[in-house]
């Protein structure tokens, strides 16, 4: 059963939507209890870090931590996948899960003297994928996702995919079995039902 958890403002129908499609059982929860006796676990997301917020009120951050000691596979996107980081600046006084080190942060407003629009929203390629990459079995460079946000995560040792606005940023993090992903594999068509299924058959 995969834990697809609800905090208010993920994306969730078109998600569960693609898992099911996928031949995924899912299960849309707020229950720490659910998501420490989940199979998987995912995290949509949309808008406003501080939403995540209610992950913390909810006692989820700590159930989360519990899963993935375990070894529950865990798939964060877009704002799931900032909340895997330290935090985002977006809102200082949220912490994140803190599976990997850095902030989040907001796109510059000029790249190479030329203004930068924000948020970046639309069609980009992925670059620089790990070979040994689980999550992104399958897909090559210069595949296309789709995006839409104003944060970005940092370049690391974790990144597993890139992609280029304003510079290098994190499209994909994969750390054993805690991944997250900035784009929106339910949008990204083809890439992103790959991706999801990748996910799926963990």
């Amino acid at each position: 059963m995969i834990q697809v958890i609800d905090y208010k403002a993920g994306n969730l129908t078109s998600v569960v939507k693609a898992l099911n499609y996928l031949g995924a059982e899912t299960n849309i929860t707020q229950s720490p209890n659910d998501v420490r006796k989940a199979d998987k676990i995912v995290l949509p997301g949309v808008g406003h870090f501080q939403a995540t917020q209610l992950l913390h009120d909810l006692q989820l951050t700590e159930a989360t931590r519990e899963a993935i000691a375990r070894g529950v596979p865990f798939l964060g996107i877009c704002v799931g996948l900032q909340w895997l980081y330290q935090g985002s600046t977006e809102a200082e006084s949220t912490d994140g899960l803190c599976a990997f080190g850095g902030k989040c942060e907001r796109f510059p407003a000029t790249f190479n003297g030329a203004e930068l629009k924000s948020p970046h929203v639309g069609w980009n390629s992925l670059e620089d994928i790990r070979p040994d990459s689980k999550l992104l079995r399958g897909i090559t460079n210069g595949e296309f996702v789709y995006y839409t946000h104003s944060w970005r995560a940092p370049i690391s040792k974790d990144t597993a995919a890139s992609t280029s606005y304003g510079g290098p940023f994190t499209a994909a993090v994969e750390r054993d079995n805690v991944m997250g992903v900035q784009f929106h594999p339910e949008k990204s068509g083809d890439t992103g039902l790959k991706l999801l299924r990748n996910f799926v058959e963990l």
